[in-house]
């Protein structure tokens, strides 16, 4: 036995349990490539990512497809070569792609200053957006500097790809991953500080007011399928809303979301991750257009377990259409807590043994959220310790927002599950980055 102190608590742990003495040939190697992050698959029947053909990402990777990589441009290279043979690449530090500031995107002749002149609500007013402003104008010098920066952060993830962090410091910032329209990817151990747009749109038809809106996630899973995302934290970092100026009364947003699972996506699995000090966290589904329906019905399969949502505002996560379990998280609020869960068109949502710690004042009321009339499963959560019927609670403090029960389906690719109570404890102690290896 070995005791480890966690967040204020004393933890008990078996260790040794896999090492025995070695008595066969062979089972030392074995062993130690049990260990290689790289190498590890996810297990069967840990949520949704293991359906069907399951989630191997690259761990068959030959030593030819293994890099390690401590630079940007290495970094994208490595993900370059070799197409869609199984590849391992391990990250090593901190990997920054935008080292050298905004300045290094902008287009010849983009000057922020101008923007605010031209678009103030005094001089544009809130009637017209900026759609039709042309390429020498201010927004549209606006336009190509943020292409610029889009060219330069984001990195495409290909299929059959494991992606992991090595030791206890390794991660990104200022990177959007890609996981567009491939399948068989595992991301694990890596801390992401989220990207920030260099370049926001100012709105002005955006709500009474206008407002500002940003583009790049931390990472998106679009169209990509048995995608396993573990042992990550995502976090604002160095960048948080709370320290971001206003101009025309609003909120200089420079962040979208942590984490996009959208355009028919499916068989994601997201564990012991720490998601944190975000707004518009994680959104399944980005859309209620008939459209986008058409190819997110019967997909956006979800699994989220042992995940720390911390400190966030809202969407954690909200869901479109999708068949999303929810089970054994942690979600600890502050004073600018809108929600946890968003019950958007067609949701499929089950949330159980899922625990809450609520400051005083916020009503266990706001832990849902209806945007639309979608029936959920919400049993055996807890909040602040007591067992708490999530559904029957929201539907008496907010009446005008009454949630159905009953999500149509039961969850059967769960590992085990642990009870409630201990959520906080085990969850607060295992999730996120530098936790592996």
């Amino acid at each position: 036995m070995r005791t480890q102190k966690c967040h204020g608590r004393v933890i008990a742990a078996l260790v040794g349990c896999t090492a025995l003495v070695l008595s066969v040939t062979g089972t030392a190697a074995a062993q130690s490539a049990s260990r290689d992050l790289g190498r590890q698959v996810l297990p069967a029947n840990d949520g949704w990512a293991s359906y069907g053909t399951g989630t191997t990402g690259g761990s068959a990777a030959d030593a030819e497809h293994v890099h390690t990589v401590t630079t940007w441009a290495g970094f994208k290279a490595a993900l370059a070569e070799g197409g869609t043979a199984p590849k391992i690449i391990k990250v090593k530090g901190v990997i920054d792609a935008v080292a050298e500031g905004c300045d290094a995107f902008a287009a010849p002749g983009y000057d922020f200053d101008a923007y605010l002149a031209k678009y103030s609500p005094e001089a544009w007013g809130l009637d017209t957006d900026l759609s039709a402003e042309p390429d020498d104008s201010p927004e549209g010098l606006r336009r190509a500097s943020q292409a610029n920066q889009d060219t330069a952060i984001k990195a495409s993830i290909p299929s059959n790809t494991t992606i992991v962090g090595v030791g206890r410091n390794a991660g990104f910032k200022g990177v959007s991953l890609q996981i567009k329209a491939v399948d068989n990817v595992i991301v694990r151990n890596l801390a992401f500080e989220s990207p920030i747009d260099c370049f926001p749109q100012w709105d002005p038809t955006d709500g009474a007011t206008g407002n500002w809106n940003s583009e790049y996630d931390t990472a998106v899973v679009y169209g990509a399928t048995h995608v396993w995302l573990d042992h990550n934290t995502f976090t604002d970092g160095t960048h948080p809303d709370s320290a971001a100026p206003a101009y025309f009364g609003m909120l200089y947003q420079q962040h979208d979301g942590e984490l996009d699972i959208v355009r028919g996506a499916d068989h994601v699995t997201a564990s012991w991750n720490v998601f944190t000090e975000h707004d518009k966290t994680i959104l399944i589904g980005n859309s209620d257009s008939e459209s986008t329906a058409v190819g997110d019905r019967g997909h956006l399969k979800v699994t989220f377990h042992h995940n720390l949502f911390s400190g966030l505002v809202e969407r954690a996560p909200r869901v479109r259409f999708g068949q999303v379990d929810s089970y054994n998280n942690h979600f600890v609020a502050n004073d600018d807590y809108a929600y946890s869960f968003g019950i958007g068109k067609e949701s499929q949502l089950v949330a159980e043994h899922n625990a809450f710690t609520l400051p005083t004042g916020v009503g266990t009321g706001k832990v849902l959220k209806r945007w639309n009339v979608s029936p959920l499963t919400a049993d055996d959560n807890y909040v602040n310790g007591v067992r708490t019927d999530l559904i029957a609670v929201h539907n008496a403090e907010i009446p005008g927002e009454v949630l159905e029960s009953g999500a149509g389906w039961t969850p059967t690719l769960r590992t085990e599950v642990d009870p409630a109570k201990s959520v906080p404890r085990i969850v607060d102690c295992g999730a996120g980055a530098g936790r592996l290896g």
